[in-house]
């Protein structure tokens, strides 16, 4: 049952990780169309949130592939040089204490979200409703506390230091 779930999160992250892709194309084509047209005198109006918006996806949606596919930056300068054992602990620390910080942001982010929707809050040029993009923060904020989840009860079940 484990595998079959964590074969879902891998999917999701993947899939999570294309419209993070589909929202970098959408965001430079934004950024350029409006670099074009502003010496001409006709900016895109609401350019500088529909970037904001779309960059906050950029960097949300494929955090939990980053972790699946370990592709985030580590500075490993000690570690080499300690014993498998303590290599373990220290990931499952790491690991543990990330999930622990990314629950918080999956709890802060919908609170906020939840907030904001209840307020009726829209952007300020082109009024649009961005709850949504809070949410979508918050769902991504939860696969990778479960990814990290799994990472944690990888290393303490395992008998290597390292995470597989």
């Amino acid at each position: 049952m484990i595998f079959v779930f964590e074969r879902f999160l891998r999917n999701l992250s993947k899939w999570f990780t294309l419209i993070g892709g589909v929202a970098l194309l959408a965001l430079t084509a934004i950024a350029c169309i409006n670099m074009a047209f502003r010496p001409l005198g006709y900016p895109l109006k609401g350019a500088y949130e529909l970037v904001g918006f779309l960059g906050a996806m950029v960097v949300a949606l494929p955090l939990a592939y980053t972790q699946l596919s370990r592709s985030h930056i580590s500075v490993d300068i000690l570690l080499p040089y300690y014993s498998k054992r303590t290599k373990k602990i220290i990931n499952a620390i790491n690991s543990f204490l990330c999930t622990i910080f990314f629950i918080t942001v999956t709890w802060q982010s919908t609170q906020y979200a939840t907030t904001i929707w209840k307020r009726g809050e829209t952007s300020e040029t082109l009024r649009i409703i961005y709850y949504p993009f809070v949410y979508v923060l918050a769902i991504c904020s939860l696969l990778l506390s479960l990814i990290l989840l799994f990472d944690f009860i990888r290393t303490i079940t395992s008998n290597k230091g390292e995470i597989q």
